[in-house]
């Protein structure tokens, strides 16, 4: 896609070239996003130990994203002032991501393997599942539906916050990029205390349900907040310790900013219980697994994560056409807005919809939707009740034919 298809000739054999290469990688990411959701169910069924993934998950990904966006506006966009034309940051980058992934990848392999065992599947008894078993689930599953409705709105929010966003909110916006990694280095150490909170406290006592709700209101009036500060404040005081602010001027401690201080609590606080909100539906999906084990007999965490993922997918592919076109209303017709781009109040209009916008339409859905999710912590309780009596049945006559 970076190194071969640029050398292509112009026209429908490049294009063509790029969706079959996209193709191939996206359906190789997409059998280990449903692993990952579907495994939940063989790893544990604890409810004090299910939350647990989330955190990890969450602390794991605001690492990863916050280094990652600190390597873009710190090192590639003062290396590759284009940040949306020149190949050689794409090249470079390639780089780092293909080793990451491939250690996670091994990582992850060897440390589900001890749990690969039908034993742990669901009833313990092999299943064959059909396609009519997709369209049963979908059909009345009611907390399946419910999660993915909470979890694509979400999906849609936080794929929307892509460079091209931070590019118009730091560089064009506040004036300086760079303080875009800076600031989210400063922030996540933060998130990580909200996320061990939400997760690692209010889900393991009171359940994953509630911890959504709770996280999903905080988040929601965080975020409305966030866009009080972006319009009433002025972005152009941000500053941090070795950065420049907006006007140029050096970074004291004497002259903090208000604007800064606001936006640090605000971020620090939203987007901890964000992440909770965002991360919690994989282990929720685990619960939804059960729940249809419950409800039928039958065990098709695979049909869950497969489910997942295709409108995991559907929702990232709609998130870049929303901004493109939002963009391209304003003028950005042939290209995206790069660092040089000049201010503009529609820009920065659009930037904030993107930004938290999105997002407060996702946590809203996910308040709505949690009205009619099922699973309470109490329901759990019954679900592994009679999980747990469907193995034990299955044990015995298991036992009763070997004699």
């Amino acid at each position: 896609m970076f190194f071969v298809v640029p050398k292509l000739p112009e026209g429908v054999f490049r294009i063509a070239a790029f969706f079959l290469i996209n193709a191939v990688y996206y359906i190789g990411y997409t059998f280990q996003c449903v692993v990952t959701k579907s495994a939940q169910t063989c790893v544990t069924n604890d409810p004090k130990q299910r939350p647990i993934f989330g955190v990890f998950d969450a602390i794991n990904n605001s690492i990863l994203f916050t280094g990652c966006g600190w390597l873009i506006s710190n090192y590639f966009a003062p290396k590759y002032h284009g940040l949306q034309t020149d190949i050689g940051l794409f090249h470079e980058m390639w780089i780092y991501v293909a080793i990451i992934s491939a250690v996670f990848t091994a990582i992850a392999v060897i440390s589900i393997w001890p749990k690969d065992n039908s034993k742990y599947y669901g009833t313990g008894k092999p299943q064959r599942v059909t396609f009519k078993d997709y369209f049963e689930t979908i059909k009345h599953n009611r907390a399946i539906q419910m999660l993915v409705l909470a979890a694509s709105t979400d999906k849609l929010g936080s794929a929307a916050r892509n460079t091209t966003v931070t590019v118009i909110m730091y560089a064009i916006v506040v004036g300086n990029y760079a303080l875009s990694g800076a600031f989210n280095i400063y922030t996540t150490i933060g998130n990580i205390l909200f996320i061990i909170l939400g997760m690692g406290i209010i889900a393991t006592r009171f359940g994953q349900k509630k911890a959504m709700v709770l996280s999903s209101w905080i988040a929601l009036a965080g975020n409305i907040l966030l866009v009080l500060l972006w319009v009433l404040g002025d972005p152009k005081t941000l500053g941090l310790p070795g950065y420049t602010n907006g006007y140029g001027q050096e970074f004291a401690v004497a002259g903090l900013s208000f604007f800064t201080i606001a936006l640090f609590v605000l971020t620090v606080v939203t987007g901890g219980f964000q992440q909770v909100s965002s991360n919690i539906v994989i282990p929720m999906t685990a619960d939804c697994a059960d729940y249809e084990t419950y409800r039928t007999g039958k065990y098709v965490p695979g049909l869950m994560g497969t489910l997942f993922s295709f409108i995991d997918k559907l929702v990232s592919s709609l998130a870049p056409f929303i901004a493109g076109l939002m963009l391209a209303g304003i003028g950005f017709r042939e290209k995206m807005p790069d660092v040089d781009t000049p201010f503009s109040p529609e820009l920065k209009m659009v930037g904030l919809f993107l930004m938290y916008g999105l997002v407060i339409i996702g946590l809203i859905f996910n308040l709505v939707a949690m009205k009619f999710y099922p699973l309470t912590a109490e329901k759990m309780e019954e679900v592994r009740e009679k999980i747990a009596d469907i193995k034990a049945q299955y044990e015995n006559e298991s036992a009763a034919e070997a004699k």
